[in-house]
């Protein structure tokens, strides 16, 4: 398999930590990427790949895929042990829904924290996004069930984990006021999967004077 990504990817490193608790052997190709660029020029493969031109996309022989969440599906079919969707249907199906509504929820408010967000939804709209990462926090914290957010580990808590890792350097960290929460985060970080991935991107970001909050 191979994986094109990039460097501050939240949904390319969804995919890359996937792989790493599936313990698939892939390899890991960054597009070209900078903080002032963005994604430019745009890679030929992501390009043919993805209508939306945009990583990740993963290649499995004559299988060309892009989005994290099809990703995770594949991943699950091709290796399915360890499971990252949960057994039972109808946990499996709020583990979906969770890691849906990480993604089409509560990162679009991350989303208007960076720079060309901010610009596009002007102040008011910011404001109106950290109110809303910290209601989606408070949420969070009420509805967690066990050490995870569906029970079990999940893709859920990779795309959650990774959403708000982003948040916490755009000033939206999860506050003191949702101590199981952090908990959560922090247990999910000690995971060498999780690790191997996010340690870079946070020496690539702290190389640009980036901190988390």
């Amino acid at each position: 398999m191979k994986l094109y990504s990039g460097p501050l990817s939240m949904f390319g490193a969804k995919a890359e930590i996937a792989c790493h608790e599936k313990g698939i052997d892939f390899d890991l190709e960054f597009v070209p990427f900078s903080l002032r660029e963005l994604y430019a020029p745009k890679h030929e493969v992501v390009k043919r790949v993805n209508p939306k031109e945009q990583v990740p996309v993963l290649v499995d022989g004559d299988l060309e895929i892009f989005d994290s969440t099809q990703i995770f599906e594949y991943l699950e079919d091709v290796q399915p042990k360890p499971p990252l969707w949960p057994k039972d249907d109808k946990q499996r199906a709020r583990a979906r829904l969770a890691e849906l509504t990480s993604d089409e929820v509560f990162f679009p408010n991350i989303v208007s924290l960076m720079p060309a967000g901010a610009q596009r939804v002007g102040p008011e709209g910011v404001a109106a996004a950290r109110v809303a990462i910290q209601a989606f926090y408070a949420r969070a914290e009420s509805g967690l069930i066990g050490d995870y957010l569906i029970g079990d580990y999940t893709y859920a808590d990779i795309a959650f984990y990774m959403a708000s890792y982003f948040a916490g350097f755009l000033g939206e960290a999860i506050p003191a006021a949702c101590p199981r929460l952090t908990e959560w985060h922090h247990r999910v970080g000690a995971r060498s999967a999780v690790q191997r991935v996010v340690e870079p991107m946070t020496v690539f970001l702290n190389s640009h004077g980036i901190e988390a909050a």
